[in-house]
């Protein structure tokens, strides 16, 4: 037999040179509609979710003792998986895939999303830039690695990792701290400084109006995400006070807290592997950019329940209005034009 051919990703990568209209001539035409129908019958299939789950929750307290605990976790594993699913759909309002009406589109997504404490119009405008500069080394916004000039270290071509790395990071206990910081706050500390994101000049808070995110035209919607925001704090602090703090946390915070979890843990994923190059401007375009991200199978209950999100998110960066329920048969076609 002969010997083994070993690929080096890095040696051996060729850029692709499709155009987008060789992807999109690839995929049915149908795949491109969106129902505006459809789209809500999946807000109304989420919301029952939701609902039935915090029924549940509402008789955990009948159960014996000993199975109280176990059912809350389930609870907020679950509650956090269906509310996952509606900030996807919130997430594709910003795109326009939910309606082909503007209107509708911007009124669900500010709605879904400001209930899940997330700055609709800052969001889609940050996350804007995200998908015209995918895996671009110096102006996309989210997952960007740390190059030598970004820490200073252009000129030490030799430095050690220990010089610039914490000794820890080989420690498992360090390992798992930084997981579950990262999946558990690293989504709101990215909406509120910027974490993981380029390094701006001055403030990069998706909550401030005059942000350097955001164009001085977009003041007045960044000021409307923040009501939105004001408005389900609002209701919290008034549950709180009706219900009590603990019920507030134990039916939303926890929950929150697991949508914090699928948010980092799916887009991290979708955005990093040793394979997936970062193009220099020079060299990097759109397509070759969206063609960086890759699919995650994560089985048929959550690809389900997170609307496809994850195994059909090359699709998503390649055509981003296309709406999640023909993701799946675009990514078969886009599969068998990548080869």
């Amino acid at each position: 037999m002969g010997a083994k051919q070993v690929v080096d990703p890095e040696k051996d990568f060729v850029p692709p040179d499709f155009t987008i209209k060789e992807l999109r001539d690839c995929v049915p035409k149908h795949c491109f509609e969106r129902d505006t129908l459809r789209s809500f019958s999946y807000v109304a299939y989420d919301m029952c979710g939701v609902a039935f789950l915090a029924f549940c929750a509402s008789h955990i307290h009948l159960l014996p003792l000993a199975l109280r605990a176990p059912a809350w976790v389930l609870y907020w594993v679950s509650q956090g998986i269906v509310a996952t699913g509606l900030w996807v759909i919130a997430h594709e309002c910003g795109h326009g895939a939910f309606s082909a009406n503007r209107t509708v589109n911007h009124a669900t997504g500010w709605v879904l999303h400001s209930a899940l404490l997330v700055p609709y119009y800052a969001w889609r405008h940050s996350h804007s830039q995200h998908h015209k500069n995918t895996n671009n080394l110096t102006r996309d916004e989210v997952f960007v690695p740390r190059t030598k000039s970004y820490r200073g270290l252009q000129d030490k071509p030799s430095t050690p990792a220990w010089m610039t790395d914490s000794i820890f990071e080989e420690t498992p206990l360090y390992h798992l701290a930084m997981v579950t910081a990262q999946s558990l706050f690293g989504w709101p500390m990215y909406l509120y400084r910027n974490a993981s994101g380029p390094k701006y000049s001055r403030g990069a808070s998706h909550f401030n109006p005059s942000s350097v995110l955001f164009r001085a035209e977009q003041f007045g919607q960044i000021v409307i995400s923040d009501i939105g925001l004001l408005l389900t704090i609002a209701v919290l602090t008034y549950s709180s006070w009706v219900f009590s703090p603990a019920t507030v946390a134990f039916y939303y915070g926890v929950p929150y807290l697991m949508v914090n979890f699928w948010l980092v843990t799916i887009t991290f994923l979708q955005h990093t592997d040793a394979a997936v190059p970062h193009y220099a401007d020079d060299s990097w375009n759109f397509v070759r950019g969206a063609l960086c991200t890759v699919d995650r199978d994560f089985g048929w209950i959550l690809n389900t329940c997170l609307h496809h999100i994850q195994d059909s998110h090359v699709a998503h960066h390649v055509f981003s209005q296309m709406p999640h329920y023909h993701a799946i048969e675009a990514t078969q076609h886009l599969k068998k034009k990548l080869g």
